[in-house]
């Protein structure tokens, strides 16, 4: 099988990115790997502190973040732990702790739609990154909950990423996975760099263009970029086959 289904994907160059790269290949296409994003750790955790009460119930948005904090020999304690998705479920599982909520819709959105007959007047600790989006803490507050959040780690564009933007602006991708609205932006600033934003964007548009969810298509959108595909469930697995499959339609095996 001759693999031409070339899909560029954009996720952190550690494990997320292995598994990234090994699905597109099990897929048929030929993956092109150029993470946009790296974790610097804050060394924050929820804290405790004497004049702040334990939360009643502590969301966490990512298994990256729940990582950080069971390194750091934290733990939910009696709180309620609401976990965004399966992954961070299954990681907060591994470090040892009871998970007693995860939403249908993994996103802010559902999170709060879960969660907003839970919090009226209940103390509630988010712990994620520094781009997590505002509607989760609206949205919790608008459903009367005393919203805290701990920033664990700050995501940034890696020194020397954006080879994609020069092959997107040459027409040499077929399809490219946004798993962010920061990979949507950070894709475009390293475009800038290479002089090539506007080849760049012209390139995604001949290219099927899929996203993680509705947040990531809004911001996709309103860069200019069409978005082909935006699976039903949040999760990579998803975006990628149904990425390959709007690519190249019964190529994969």
């Amino acid at each position: 099988m001759t693999r031409d289904v070339r899909v560029a994907v954009f996720r952190p160059d550690d494990e997320r990115m292995a598994e990234a790269v090994k699905l597109l290949d099990s897929l048929g296409a030929t993956p092109v790997p150029d993470p946009m994003l790296a974790v610097e750790p804050t060394g924050a955790v929820p804290d405790g502190a004497d004049d702040t009460p334990d939360p009643d119930i502590v969301v966490l948005t990512s298994k990256t973040g729940v990582e950080l904090l069971a390194d750091a020999g934290w733990s939910p304690g009696e709180a309620t732990l609401v976990c965004i998705g399966p992954r961070t479920a299954a990681a907060a599982r591994d470090a040892g702790w009871t998970v007693d909520i995860v939403p249908e819709e993994y996103t802010s959105s559902g999170l709060v739609e879960t969660l907003a007959d839970e919090v009226d007047g209940r103390r509630v600790e988010v712990a994620r990154s520094d781009h997590g989006s505002d509607v989760l803490l609206d949205g919790l507050r608008d459903a009367g909950a005393d919203v805290h959040e701990t920033v664990l780690y700050r995501l940034v564009r890696p020194e020397g990423s954006g080879q994609s933007t020069v092959m997107a602006a040459g027409g040499e991708l077929d399809a490219v996975c946004f798993t962010s609205s920061l990979t949507v932006a950070n894709f475009l600033d390293a475009a800038d760099e290479r002089g090539v934003r506007e080849e760049a964007v012209a390139g995604l548009n001949r290219a099927v263009v899929g996203v993680i969810g509705d947040p990531t298509r809004e911001t996709a959108e309103g860069y200019g970029i069409r978005v082909d595909v935006v699976p039903e469930n949040a999760t990579f697995e998803e975006l990628a086959t149904e990425v390959v499959e709007t690519a190249a339609p019964t190529y994969h095996e």
